[in-house]
């Protein structure tokens, strides 16, 4: 039985920071420096960025988190899931946190960037099987090789979606 708790979470704290930094690693492993655009902690503190995290019991398992572009647009920043948890629907847990809160919030749509290399197919596949279809880039991002544009357009809910379980 699933006792996946997602909450607003604190991106400085210790399984979060660890979490945060093998998400990191992962996206430094495998673009280039220039194409990095994963947050470290003080961007996933900015006053446009809401972090969650999902918690099985007191373990940290996937954090993920929705940056306001504008009044109708967010964006999906740092979503990454520990690795024993994958394979779990964890990751997918998030996603659709993340797009609860977006709808919640009356965003019209959501976008996300990430890599076109082969480690980021199970990222883009997520997105895909989500309704998430290929874009221009957006909100500042340049047109290049390794990055991925994805966005979803919105019906907007009046359901609140902090506190959910699964």
């Amino acid at each position: 039985m699933r006792r996946w708790v997602v909450e607003q979470d604190d991106p400085g704290s210790p399984d979060a920071l660890a979490l945060i930094e093998g998400h990191l690693a992962f996206a430094r492993a495998n673009s280039p420096p220039e194409d990095v655009h994963a947050l470290e902690v003080t961007g996933l503190r900015d006053r446009d960025v809401t972090f969650f995290g999902i918690r099985n019991g007191n373990e940290l398992v996937c954090t993920g988190a929705l940056k306001q572009l504008d009044e109708g647009h967010g964006e999906i920043k740092s979503m990454h899931t520990a690795e024993g948890a994958r394979e779990r629907d964890v990751g997918r847990a998030m996603l659709d946190h993340l797009l609860a809160v977006a709808r919640a919030r009356r965003y019209g749509r959501v976008s996300l960037e990430t890599g076109t290399m082969a480690a980021f197919a199970p990222a883009r596949a997520r997105y895909a099987a989500a309704g998430f279809v290929v874009c221009e880039p957006f909100a500042g991002y340049g047109a290049g090789v390794n990055s991925v544009y994805m966005t979803l357009e919105l019906e907007r809910s009046d359901e609140p979606p902090l506190g959910r379980r699964w």
